[in-house]
């Protein structure tokens, strides 16, 4: 073998060895990740680092510590669990809040009628039906947001991979450009339960909340495009019934930069132009 050819073959055996690696972390990576909606950190499972999927930035601390620190006056009471008897939730300010779009709080009296969610987004609509008698919080909040024009003008800051397929939307002030270091660190400044955990399943067209922790939910959320195999801990309260296809178009063009879980913000934007809720007929 001539030396060219050797150095061909190395060449070729150091290829194929960090491929074999990069599918090792992807592997291992999916058994770990979870999906949040607060300032980025990391999971240690086993000696291995993985990033937390769907967390938003990098954990800049000069970008994130004035806002992430809760001041003096903050609640740390937990949030109430839908009382059916009142027809009530118990929704509390976020101590751990990044940045904040405040709209107000929901009023904890909610509608458990059955309802429709339309995204008008600049690729079509995405209608999704949802479920107000299994999850009456999580869609009171979204009502309540909508009413508030709280949703439009934002981006989808996050797009999944083979291993995670979801794209990530609610955050009101991400940048979806693939620099910014707080998108995914967004929220309304208040929290609430996570609801229909359950059995509960992430298969193609299963919308659910994005959160940090139990009953950390606020306003970001997470279309499913291909069966993600995640535990049950993200409030299912929805099904995509028109737009997955928008979702999958998306999927195809790929992100901007990826980061070490091959997600990031998608090259084809999605914005969110307005956010309707209306009685299912």
């Amino acid at each position: 073998m001539s030396g060219k050819d050797r150095q061909k073959q190395l060449a070729r055996e150091h290829y194929e060895r960090q491929m074999q690696r990069r599918a090792e972390r992807e592997a291992q990576a999916k058994r770990t990740a979870i999906i949040g909606s607060s300032v980025g950190t990391v999971v240690v499972v086993g000696g291995v680092i993985a990033a937390t999927f769907l967390l938003g930035g990098s954990g800049d601390s000069t970008a994130t510590d004035t806002a992430a620190t809760p001041s003096a006056s903050a609640s740390t009471a937990e949030p109430a669990a839908f009382d059916a008897a009142a027809g009530t939730c118990g929704y509390v300010p976020a101590a751990e809040s990044g940045q904040v779009k405040d709209v107000g709080m929901p009023p904890a009296k909610v509608d458990t009628t059955p309802k429709t969610m339309t995204l008008k987004t600049n690729r079509g609509d995405i209608v999704i039906e949802v479920s107000a008698e299994k999850t009456p919080c999580t869609v009171g909040s979204f009502a309540f947001l909508a009413s508030k024009d709280y949703f439009d003008g934002s981006k989808c800051h996050r797009l999944g991979s083979d291993q995670f397929p979801v794209l990530q939307c609610g955050d009101p002030l991400a940048k979806a450009d693939g620099k910014a270091d707080t998108d995914g660190q967004g929220g309304p400044g208040y929290r609430f339960v996570n609801e229909n955990l359950s059995g509960a399943k992430y298969t193609r067209g299963v919308v659910a909340m994005a959160n940090s922790g139990p009953d950390t939910n606020g306003s970001q959320f997470f279309i499913v495009y291909g069966d993600a195999g995640l535990p049950p801990n993200y409030t299912p309260f929805g099904t995509v019934t028109k737009g997955l296809e928008i979702v999958d178009e998306v999927n195809k063009a790929g992100v901007i930069t990826p980061g070490p879980d091959g997600t990031g913000a998608p090259k084809k934007a999605v914005e969110i132009k307005d956010v309707t809720m209306s009685a299912t007929s």
